[in-house]
């Protein structure tokens, strides 16, 4: 008979390592499937000042080490794997990866979200040498520098407010001619003497040697490149849920988030969705952490009822 755990959870950043922590030390029976390392995207991070215990902050790598290494001390296995489909019709759910498949009587899901890249040439090695994709993350290396801010919805608006208070200068570069931010950050963000509006253009160009140096910015209507120097670039134009894999399984949003509120309960019964993958207003580590507990509480609810 092929094992079925009390709980499969996808993914390994703070919600699904959080849940897994609280899973087995309600004495589950708990996998966990993560593609890359522990950790997640938090892996990518630099350096994280704002998750409270670090008083010197504590880069990403060694705080999803820790998280992993907490859950593990208490029985959590870890599965590195791509799960590639799930199958939740039925009481005992079923998580395809590319080698085996995974029984469970709940699921976790925690795949979380990728930011969007500009996919301009060297942009990945330049990931942290210059190019960012979470202000409140990395601002802080900017203070006193010059940076730009790629895009014009309320994400790019509240980075670009974020960084005019640490940065001497902000470019703030949308393709359209105006925010499609909400009403709310179009007064402070005009009235900001260090910020500068780049309408209709996009940049086209990475400028850098080690680190970046500068960027070509091209205008999207008369085609003419612009070259600007500055010391960072924020790229803020959305993030793709890792959601591909579920296909019609659970209920998603139109961006792609998995539809779940507070309690992380999806539209299946026994499938919960925890972090940065379902439909939320902040996406921060913290609250990551907290869907995680969340989802184990629920899930120990169904179980015992079912």
């Amino acid at each position: 008979m092929p094992h079925i755990h009390d709980m499969v959870i996808i993914g390994g950043g703070p919600a699904g390592y959080t849940a897994a922590l609280y899973a087995v030390r309600e004495g589950f029976d708990t996998i966990l499937i993560e593609k890359m390392s522990a950790g997640g995207q938090m892996a990518l991070t630099g350096k994280i000042d704002n998750y409270p215990g670090f008083e010197k902050g504590v880069d990403g790598f060694t705080l999803g080490t820790k998280m992993q290494q907490g859950a593990a001390r208490f029985g959590a296995k870890t599965e590195y794997a791509d799960v590639i489909s799930v199958d939740f019709s039925g009481k005992i759910k079923r998580i395809e990866t590319a080698d085996k498949a995974f029984l469970g009587k709940t699921v976790v899901i925690a795949a979380g979200a990728n930011p969007r890249e500009l996919g301009i040439a060297n942009e990945p090695k330049l990931i942290g040498k210059g190019v960012h994709y979470c202000a409140h993350c990395d601002g802080r290396f900017y203070k006193d520098k010059t940076v730009i801010v790629v895009g014009g919805g309320n994400s790019a608006a509240a980075d670009a407010l974020y960084l005019s208070r640490l940065s001497s200068k902000v470019f703030v570069v949308h393709r359209r001619d105006k925010l499609r931010a909400s009403r709310i950050y179009h007064e402070p963000l005009l009235k900001a003497e260090n910020v500068e509006f780049i309408w209709n253009s996009a940049i086209s160009e990475f400028i850098a040697g080690e680190k970046l140096q500068g960027v070509n910015i091209k205008n999207i209507i008369t085609g003419s490149i612009n070259q600007k120097k500055c010391d960072g670039v924020f790229v803020s134009i959305g993030r793709k849920p890792a959601t591909d894999f579920l296909k019609t399984s659970v209920e998603l949003d139109k961006s792609g988030y998995i539809v779940a509120d507070e309690t992380t309960k999806t539209n299946i019964e026994g499938v919960f969705a925890a972090g940065d993958v379902r439909t939320k207003a902040l996406r921060q580590i913290v609250t990551a952490v907290s869907d995680g507990a969340s989802a184990v509480h629920h899930a120990e609810q169904y179980l015992a009822q079912n």
